[in-house]
């Protein structure tokens, strides 16, 4: 999927192995300690365990029976796990409780497609596996929510296109194959921009001819952005524990943003792209989506699996020196942490207040919040779209190889162009035209452009960082939601997610505040393989910010606002 002068997507390529980094945290503590779970893991069987505090139920899940006692809009993996391990709650009544939401709440904003037929056979060997005290990690008995473009055995996985709806894959994306050895119930499909917003030159971020138009559950006439759009939308909802993205250039970060959830865009490579619908192996990588960070945290740990890596590179770097970390020092929660604020004052005067009342937040913390401005993005608003152009083609090509349908971009433009069915929100077909005659991948033109925009992205954040001696550079992740409009589309406007999303290094998105009704998020990116890092710090973070609130599913707001002139895609 993509956000600003591009479509952005999802994952693609394969996968060497990389090496474990020198004081790394290991998959059992990652960055759960930064919210007090650091022995949960190793401890779940105990009897302390069990007795982590919960939240207040709701209404509607103290009817439940087993979820007596379990608000699902707030509740973490770890508290899920400490009633399972007590034998107070199981994955089949977890399951249910998420089906019944699906069936109840989903037909209002329309961001699960199908759910899986065998979920309470997989929910019901998890079951099992408690009962016997083998539990497989974390995520065994949680229901996981897949985007679209990701292949899943035994479900339809179309792009959100009626080219690829003829018949399911015959095997696992390797990321779902991880999810799977960890135990987690895979509880359906969701809704996507098609093709990743990587079709039409003026496409409405949501929309699929598969799946029609995803709503934001907040205000429902309100886009939910970029192509994770169902991902985003469902978990802002509640319909599932966790969901899986995929971002090209802002595809997890801005859904993420705008539902009002997190969402982290892990370092490229990390997690494999085998499986997963291209628009360019350089970019792409698929990420986990959820409603706090310590369950995206989890649920990456299971995605990175034993350390597989795709795309360039197999070994990570080494540890950067930044903050007061460089000295060696320890830091506690926020203080000592050193934050670069890069504003962005064209996403609008109230993201601008939200971005200002954050950095005051974290400044009371004990962080240190000094402005900067990453340099070289009007050149890397310049490059990356004709490099994803020529990505795409040798990507898609190779894909579709693999699929039933289209055997390849030519064959996939003729079946758009004329198959009415999708053309019911736009008709255009332009980015495939445009990457039909794209310069191939073996052009010295492309070979140069690639390196220097990579080479420059990299340069924004490392310089930017290494200047301010930073943790984190920090930046609004999304305006506020716009009005969706088959009619008039989006526009790409949001340039925060650039630079890391081209770097290929991580970036997360935690809630931030609202403009009325209606979220922002707090992206936060840093350096390649400082994922573990980032996620530690976006727990702090979420945690002092404190700024999600449950969507109301209001059907449109009394009066438009500035956001609907400030509009914006994600790949």
């Amino acid at each position: 999927m993509r956000l600003l002068t591009v479509r952005k997507s999802t994952d693609s390529s394969s996968a060497p192995r990389p090496t474990a980094r020198p004081g790394a945290r290991t998959a059992a503590t990652l960055v759960v300690s930064a919210l007090l779970v650091s022995s949960w893991w190793t401890s779940l069987a105990g009897p302390g365990h069990a007795s982590e505090a919960l939240p207040a139920a709701s209404p509607a899940s103290a009817a439940d029976g087993e979820l007596r006692g379990i608000d699902l809009n707030t509740v973490t993996i770890p508290q899920l796990q400490a009633r399972m391990a007590s034998g107070a709650l199981t994955p089949s009544g977890l399951t249910r409780a998420y089906l019944k939401r699906i069936k109840a709440i989903d037909p209002k904003i329309h961001a699960v497609l199908r759910t899986d037929r065998t979920a309470l056979q997989q929910a019901a060997r998890s079951d099992a596996r408690h009962r016997r005290g083998a539990v497989l990690g974390p995520l065994d008995g949680i229901p996981v929510l897949i985007k679209d473009n990701v292949d899943t055995k035994g479900l339809l996985s179309t792009a959100g296109s009626l080219a690829l709806a003829t018949a399911a894959p015959h095997q696992d994306a390797d990321l779902v194959t991880r999810l799977r050895e960890a135990g987690a119930v895979i509880l359906g499909k969701t809704n996507l921009s098609e093709w990743a917003n990587f079709r039409a030159a003026r496409p409405t971020s949501g929309w699929s001819a598969v799946g029609g138009q995803t709503h934001n559950p907040y205000v429902l006439d309100r886009n939910p952005c970029g192509s994770s759009a169902g991902s985003g939308a469902a978990l802002a909802a509640s319909l599932a524990q966790v969901a899986i993205g995929t971002e090209t250039d802002g595809s997890i970060v801005c859904p993420a943003g705008m539902n009002g959830v997190v969402g982290l865009k892990p370092t490229l490579g990390v997690v494999s792209g085998r499986g997963v619908v291209p628009i360019s192996a350089e970019q792409d990588t698929a990420g986990p989506m959820a409603r706090n960070v310590v369950d995206v945290a989890l649920t990456f740990t299971a995605l990175r699996g034993k350390g597989h890596v795709t795309g360039e590179g197999t070994a990570p770097a080494a540890p950067r020196a930044s903050g007061t970390a460089a000295g060696g020092s320890t830091q506690t929660g926020m203080r000592g942490r050193r934050i670069g604020l890069w504003r962005l004052p064209s996403l609008g005067k109230d993201v601008d207040e939200i971005m200002s009342a954050a950095a005051q937040r974290l400044r009371s913390a004990g962080a240190t919040v000094v402005e900067v401005t990453p340099p070289y993005q009007d050149r890397l608003a310049e490059l990356e779209f004709p490099a994803l152009l020529s990505e795409f083609h040798r990507d898609i090509d190779a894909y579709l190889a693999g699929r039933r349908g289209p055997e390849d971009l030519a064959e996939l433009t003729a079946f758009h162009r004329a198959d009415p069915a999708e053309q019911t929100c736009f008709a255009g077909v332009e980015l495939f035209e445009s990457a039909l005659k794209a310069p191939p991948t073996t052009d010295p033109r492309y070979r140069a452009a690639r390196a220097e925009l990579t080479r420059l992205a990299r340069r924004s954040i490392d310089d930017t960082m290494a200047a301010h001696r930073l943790d984190a550079i920090a930046a609004p992740t999304n305006p506020p939601a716009w009005t969706t409009d088959c009619a008039r589309g989006d526009n790409d406007v949001i340039p925060s997610s650039t630079p890391a999303a081209v770097a290929g290094y991580p970036s997360l998105s935690v809630p931030a505040g609202s403009v009325g009704e209606l979220p922002v998020g707090l992206l936060l990116m840093s350096g390649k393989h400082e994922d573990e890092a980032l996620l530690s710090l976006g727990a702090h973070v979420e945690q002092r910010l404190r700024a999600w609130r449950a969507p109301r599913y209001l059907p449109t707001l009394p009066t438009p606002t500035a956001s609907d002139e400030l509009r914006g895609t994600g790949r």
